[in-house]
């Protein structure tokens, strides 16, 4: 009781406090220090508020840069990722347009399926027909880009108008990097074919080379693109080059090793697809109309007219999937008949169809159908295979039956003939049991 009251009466007693250089009653003091904490308090929780935004609960400051500094990483992370990944689909995009994979892909079919008409023996498939294949391709791949590299580059101010998306046009390649990046491709090129030694493949990178330069530099008796003769001449012999000639000649007498020759199967395959080649080399330059007037280009569609080149071709296409299907009902196998003339049919009802589908008002709608004959031509490129090569398997099914039939017949058991060889004569197996043969025949 005692104490509460002394301390009390001190409590409430004057007294002065020396506080740096000024004088301060020690009962203004609580006063004084409640004001500075309500002070400090706010000022602190209202920079926390304003540094925090949201945040309206205290924390120590520490605590509170900690926390900010991570926010703002991880939110700085993610745009950085984002940017790099579309940065490297963009590149994707741009080779994309640039390198034009419908047409290669379209070589490669037609390569495969004339390079198999050099195979005799389905053993020699694997593995040294696919390195050899392999190998081909390696080198017309960077030649492919070359080709369309070199037409580019001659035809930037054409592809402004016509095809502003192409990335030399478009601006996302300067001029001096495509030409290095083209150049590089050529001489990668001709690198992979002297590096595999092939006469053939040598050949067909040289004249595909000469071609297509010819018809895209703007050079004194070349830019073959003025002129529609030289236009059609000089796509349509570089195509046969391409896909028929250098990858049989490489595939027979490099990979294989056997002697040069020019079967009527490889003759048929060049007749055939070389009316597709004509009808590529035609409307290719029907949606680049507008351009081509710009720069004086008197191709074929500017002279007569988008419709009449556009119906013309399809007329073309029309004829050569009828000759296929005259071809084709002239087959003495059945299944052969029945599968050349059912899917000539149906292609080219389809082609018809498509082509109704068509506006030659519109650029994409015509460069579409382009496209389209590029399916086409590697359809037919298979069909072909299937027609040769189909036909002489199913010859070599019927005369086993007969050498193992002919071995009954024959009287003389040490007589020894290959039945199989192309030089048997059948003849003598008929006069001795006509009827046995021709039942087998039939079979």
């Amino acid at each position: 009781m005692a104490f509460g009251v002394v301390a009390a009466s001190l409590s409430r007693a004057p007294s002065i406090v020396t506080t740096r250089g000024c004088y301060v009653t020690r009962a203004s003091l609580p006063n004084k220090s409640l004001k500075f904490s309500k002070e400090y308090n706010w000022k602190h929780n209202s920079r926390s508020i304003f540094e925090r935004g949201s945040t309206i609960t205290t924390c120590e400051k520490h605590d509170e840069k900690k926390y900010l500094m991570n926010v703002t990483q991880s939110h700085e992370a993610e745009p950085h990722s984002q940017t790099i990944l579309k940065s490297i689909v963009h590149a994707l995009d741009a080779f994309r347009k640039f390198s034009r994979f419908y047409a290669f892909i379209a070589m490669v079919v037609g390569s495969l399926s004339t390079s198999l008409l050099a195979v005799d023996n389905l053993t020699e498939l694997y593995p040294t027909f696919f390195n050899g294949f392999l190998q081909c391709m390696a080198a017309y791949f960077f030649m492919h880009l070359y080709i369309v590299g070199i037409n580019q580059l001659a035809d930037l101010e054409i592809d402004k108008i016509n095809k502003p998306y192409l990335p030399l046009a478009s601006g996302n390649y300067s001029f001096r990097t495509a030409v290095i990046t083209v150049t590089s491709f050529l001489f990668t090129g001709f690198g992979i074919a002297w590096m595999i030694g092939s006469k053939p493949l040598l050949w067909t990178i040289f004249a595909s080379f000469v071609l297509m330069s010819a018809y895209s530099v703007n050079l004194p008796l070349l830019r073959w693109k003025k002129s529609t003769i030289l236009t059609v001449m000089g796509n349509t012999l570089s195509m046969v080059i391409s896909f028929n000639l250098g990858p049989f000649y490489h595939m027979k007498t490099h990979v294989l090793k056997k002697a040069a020759t020019f079967p009527r199967s490889l003759l048929f395959a060049v007749v055939v697809m070389s009316m597709y080649y004509i009808v590529i080399a035609l409307t290719k330059d029907i949606p680049d109309i507008e351009g081509d007037k710009e720069a004086g280009l008197q191709t074929l569609a500017v002279r007569l007219g988008p419709k009449t080149v556009f119906w013309s071709s399809v007329l073309l296409l029309e004829m050569a999937y009828g000759a296929a299907i005259i071809i084709g009902a002239s087959s003495p196998f059945l299944w052969s008949k029945i599968f050349v003339v059912l899917s000539h049919a149906i292609m080219a009802l389809f082609v018809w169809y498509r082509s109704t589908l068509v506006d030659l008002s519109n650029k994409d709608s015509l460069q579409a159908f382009y496209m389209l004959i590029f399916k086409v031509l590697s359809t037919i490129a298979l069909d072909i295979l299937w027609k040769s090569k189909g036909s002489r398997f199913a010859v070599r099914v019927p005369s086993v039956r007969v050498a193992k039939e002919a071995s009954k017949i024959n009287p003389n058991p040490n007589r020894k003939e290959d039945f199989r060889s192309p030089s048997f004569s059948l003849g003598r197996l008929i006069n001795k049991n006509e009827v046995a043969v021709k039942k087998l025949l039939k079979k």
